[in-house]
């Protein structure tokens, strides 16, 4: 199949076209019958009343001999029962007769009389000469017959009526009419149909040609967004935020690839220096003061990976099922054997999360506090609004306002008093933000005067609190 025949113009056009079809037919078919039913209808109507005038005159009296006489303008025809004789009729009939050829069961009934099976020169014919016209087409005259019974039985009345000849006139026109219009309505629809979607999916070819130009490292650039507040403008702002977010994502992987590299370097370096100084002067260095040199550098290292494997699998990781965990106990775990720190547990808080991620989250909240600290760290726990709070306070040089939230990124020093020191690599406080945003939680630096207060908020367990 040509790849312009696939295409959705195309399928909605053919659709809309006979979709249309169908439904104009359906309608323009029932409106035909139903009207053919109307002419009919009527047509049978006036033959009952055509056959209830001529039995009131038999029953007051006329005899059927009369009836040329009496009625105009109506085809009929009176038949006596015993012996059976046609008495009357009109037009003048040869061999045909009024009465049905089978089914007598049916009051109504609809009877072709044939041309030869009409005389319209006899003289029984001229009363009903304006109702049969100038003469009989071809096909015969179609009528609408009722029949009923004289007051003494004695003799049968069969009545007939032609439809309306302007009416089925009329009909006729309408329904040559819709033959010949439906198909060009229909066609007519699937045009329209078609030049529609062409202007609507035209913004959304615009799009694509737009993301086909966009490479992985120019990401920057967004979609055209139309004016029309559609489905379709929302399907480009939604695709502008997907573009932003792998943006955002690029460039902090970026970031995060280069500083892990350099991290790694430093100790790499360093451990590298020491053995080949070892090896080029053995005899005056001090082995077991350069083996201890050594680890701590792989010391750094297997904590430096340690915490980027971490920060992965909080990347990467599905979301887990959560359970309940008291804060009460991570506190007491995370602080067990620590100098310096107060812990303050105020109730019996619960909140849904991995204990031991939640317990690394304290524990890093904690180092980095202790590092930083003049006099000591206070740990306090408790339920606050449907939430879980743990609070970490340090009494240290504190974190400027314009780095409240920088100090979250992974891989941020600051340059003042909490520069990273011994060991560390910022990381930690990264961490602590990726484990509260996969518990559900947030986690932000607080106001506080003389030093720092680092607050995580996480989903209470209990709903009533």
């Amino acid at each position: 199949m040509p790849r312009f025949l696939r295409t959705t113009r195309i399928r909605v056009a053919v659709t809309a076209f006979l979709a249309s079809i169908i439904a104009l037919a359906v309608v323009s078919a029932w409106l035909v019958l139903d009207a053919q039913d109307r002419l009919e209808d009527g047509a049978a109507q006036v033959a009952r009343a055509r056959a209830d005038a001529i039995v009131q005159l038999l029953n007051t009296g006329a005899a059927p001999a009369d009836l040329p006489m009496l009625v105009r303008d109506s085809i009929y025809e009176v038949v006596r029962r015993e012996p059976i004789a046609r008495m009357a009729s009109c037009p003048g009939l040869r061999s045909a007769s009024l009465a049905p050829e089978g089914d007598w069961g049916r009051d109504e009934y609809v009877r072709t009389l044939k041309p030869y099976e009409i005389d319209l020169s006899l003289r029984e014919s001229v009363g009903c000469a304006p109702v049969l016209g100038a003469n009989v087409d071809e096909e015969g005259l179609r009528v609408h017959v009722a029949w009923v019974s004289s007051g003494d039985s004695k003799y049968t009345i069969y009545a007939a009526s032609r439809v309306d000849d302007a009416g089925q006139a009329a009909l006729d026109s309408v329904r040559m009419t819709l033959f010949a219009g439906v198909p060009v309505i229909a066609l007519l629809i699937g045009v329209i149909a078609w030049l529609a979607v062409r202007r609507s999916l035209r913004p959304v070819e615009a799009i694509r040609a737009e993301v086909a130009d966009i490479g992985a490292h120019d990401l920057s650039r967004r979609v055209p967004e139309p004016g029309s507040r559609d489905e379709i403008a929302s399907l480009a702002a939604t695709m502008n935020t997907m573009l932003a977010r792998l943006d955002t994502a690029v460039t902090r992987q970026g970031r995060f690839t280069s500083d892990a590299s350099h991290e790694l370097r430093t100790p790499l370096a360093s451990l590298r220096t020491q053995l080949e100084v070892l090896l080029a002067h053995p005899n005056r260095l001090d082995w077991r003061e350069a083996c201890e040199n050594a680890l701590l550098d792989i010391t750094r290292l297997q904590d430096l990976v340690a915490d980027l494997v971490l920060l992965g699998k909080l990347d990467n990781a599905e979301p887990e099922r959560l359970k309940p965990v008291r804060l009460s106990e991570v506190v007491e775990s995370c602080l067990s054997g620590r100098q310096g720190v107060r812990a303050e547990v105020e109730g019996s808080p619960v909140v849904l999360g991995n204990r031991g991620r939640l317990e690394r989250l304290l524990r890093n909240l904690v180092d980095n506090a202790q590092r930083h600290t003049e006099t000591g760290v206070v740990v306090s726990a408790s339920t606050v609004d449907g939430f879980g709070v743990l609070t970490v306070t340090d009494d240290g040089p504190g974190i400027p306002p314009e780095d409240c939230e920088r100090v979250f990124d992974r891989f941020v020093r600051l340059d003042d008093g909490r520069a990273r020191d011994e060991g560390g690599a910022g990381l930690g406080l990264a961490i602590v933000a990726d484990i509260a945003r996969a518990h559900g939680g947030t986690v932000e630096i607080a106001d506080h005067e003389g030093g720092a207060r680092v607050v995580v908020r996480l989903p209470s367990a209990d709903p009533r609190s």
